[in-house]
């Protein structure tokens, strides 16, 4: 099956092989001081249940009203995280592939990649809302306005490295990739004052040097996606169609140029009317996620969510 990568071309998906399983898939959609030695600053404890807390969000008439003034519901409330993350990061060792977040709680997780579209309505969305985010960021796309993601950040969302040109890295020698996650750390670091913890690879697309290039730069494990949001609904990875609980789904910063003149809010809101369908709450990614601790000496395997995409 061919598969989009835009930019006006279509791809087979491409596959490498990493302890026997397949690694890299080009998909639809896929385009500061540390407490704890290991670079990353430690995730902050979540303020608030993002998608409502019984008297402070989505059961507050107030909050109602602002879901109304973007002609959306009230998602359900999101329970807390777990005080016992379901997903440890190690300091060292290969990095781990996180497909989904192993969880029984009825809860996805929204990342939004690259950054070419900057609508100020979106961040009044954002706010009014308040939806977690997880964004992936590539320079390219961010650089002619970094502070529109400041505030997006200010928010409580994360930013997480995209690389720098978002280039195949399934396709690229090692010093490439490395060039790529490095240059991307580096920047975003210096922008937003914490080193992002998370990595996803463009398109989806890696291999055992992309797995040597994150763990190198910085970045202790790479994100993939199970459902990718086009304009009005989503792409499933399962025949099935149907979300499951810690799901990971991708969308993008695009525009009207990108979304046959639909806008990043109106595009924003049939996502989660997908997802209220299947009744589901929206949970913040990282507070699903332990970092590495200073004690932590060794790789291991924190889930059988950190596999390879689609391996056994």
């Amino acid at each position: 099956m061919k598969r989009w990568m835009g930019r006006g071309t279509w791809y087979r998906p491409v596959t490498g092989m990493l302890a026997g399983t397949a690694a890299a898939v080009l998909t639809v959609g896929g385009c500061g001081a540390s407490g704890d030695g290991s670079g990353h600053a430690r995730l902050p404890a979540q303020r608030a249940r993002p998608t409502g807390a019984p008297g402070s969000t989505a059961g507050s008439a107030r909050t109602a009203a602002a879901w109304h003034r973007w002609g959306l519901t009230p998602l359900p409330d999101a329970p807390w995280p777990p005080a016992d993350k379901p997903v440890k990061l190690t300091a060292t060792g290969t990095v781990p592939v996180l497909t989904h977040v192993p969880t029984t709680q009825k809860v996805v997780f929204i990342t939004i990649d690259d950054g070419q579209e900057k609508d100020p309505a979106f961040i009044e969305m954002m706010r009014d809302l308040n939806i977690p985010i997880t964004m992936f960021l590539m320079n390219d796309a961010i650089k002619s306005d970094y502070a529109y993601f400041t505030s997006l950040q200010a928010l409580g969302n994360h930013i997480q490295n995209h690389t720098l040109h978002h280039p195949v890295m399934s396709s690229a020698p090692l010093a490439h990739q490395k060039d790529e996650v490095c240059g991307d750390q580096k920047i975003l670091t210096e922008e937003y004052g914490t080193a992002p913890l998370l990595f996803r690879p463009p398109y989806g697309a890696y291999d055992e040097n992309t797995r040597t290039a994150v763990g190198e730069c910085g970045p202790r494990a790479i994100v993939w996606w199970r459902e990718s949001m086009q304009i009005r609904d989503m792409q499933y990875q399962d025949a099935d169609n149907k979300l499951r609980a810690g799901d990971i789904i991708l969308a993008h910063f695009r525009g009207p140029g990108e979304l046959k003149g639909t806008t990043m809010t109106r595009m924003f809101g049939h996502l989660l009317r997908r997802i209220q369908e299947q009744g589901f709450a929206v949970a913040r990614l990282e507070d699903y996620i332990q970092p590495p601790g200073r004690r932590q000496r060794a790789a291991r395997s924190s889930s059988t969510a950190l596999r390879a995409p689609f391996g056994p």
